[in-house]
């Protein structure tokens, strides 16, 4: 028996009324709100630390402007330790005024991602800050973490207005990166050097004082400019008008 044949007519098309255009506005604009939403959606700063894979990891980095990326291995010891401190740190990292969110990728599974990243050891931690990585190797601890951290997302000068607003930046600073501290001085003269050293120091101005304060930081003269590393316990102090080697404090 001959097998039945499919046919395939051509038909002339329907010609259709044409969309006015405010109505294809209002279709592309309900589209592109949607496609915002749901990449928003899937990406909440909830302070939950997200899992990441190769199909949503550069979503992720696009996305987010802070990101701590943990790679890690189930089998690995150390990354059992790391995994809770992460988990303590995730929501206050996120109800940051800059919010850094902590994410984690298996890199035993996804090894051509964790490759891409030159991930070679377990747990490897990668911050990303507007796309760009650098090499994380602070504290694993989530309060230290946390203090660490911190500084990335801060503003490039700090103006302090009191001796209470000084004392409060230098502890919050914590002992992780040296701290300059220009008193009397103008905040441009300190802005090129923040933004160069941004991830290494920190930086800020102190527009009002008292003669405390300059006996308690051992400045002769205003304006000048004073120079600690509390990981060394030292402290510097330098005129205005000198030419301070950064590289060598930093």
């Amino acid at each position: 028996m001959e097998k039945s044949r499919k046919w395939c007519f051509w038909r002339k098309p329907k010609i259709k009324a044409a969309l006015p255009m405010p109505v294809i506005l209002l279709l592309l604009l309900c589209i592109f709100e949607t496609g915002i939403s749901s990449t928003a959606d899937q990406f909440k700063v909830d302070g939950k630390v997200l899992e990441l894979d190769e199909a949503n990891f550069d979503s992720a980095i696009s996305s987010l402007d802070y990101i701590l990326v943990n790679f890690y291995a189930p089998w690995c010891h150390h990354c059992k330790l790391l995994s809770p401190q992460l988990d303590e740190a995730a929501p206050v990292l996120a109800g940051l005024k800059e919010p850094i969110v902590i994410a984690k990728v298996n890199a035993d599974k996804f090894t051509r991602l964790a490759s891409k990243h030159d991930v070679d050891a377990y747990p490897t931690l990668k911050l990303f800050m507007h796309g760009v990585s650098m090499e994380y190797y602070g504290p694993r601890e989530a309060d230290s973490l946390v203090q660490y951290l911190k500084k990335f997302v801060s503003t490039d000068v700090s103006i302090l207005i009191s001796d209470s607003a000084i004392s409060d930046f230098v502890e919050e600073a914590g002992t992780f990166f040296p701290i300059f501290i220009g008193f009397g001085l103008n905040e441009t003269v300190l802005s090129n050097l923040a933004i160069k050293y941004k991830k290494r120091a920190w930086f800020s101005v102190a527009k009002d004082f008292s003669d405390e304060a300059k006996v308690l930081y051992d400045m002769e003269k205003v304006p000048a400019l004073v120079a600690i590393h509390p990981n060394y316990k030292q402290q510097a102090f330098f005129m205005a008008f000198l030419k301070v080697n950064f590289w060598r404090i930093l």
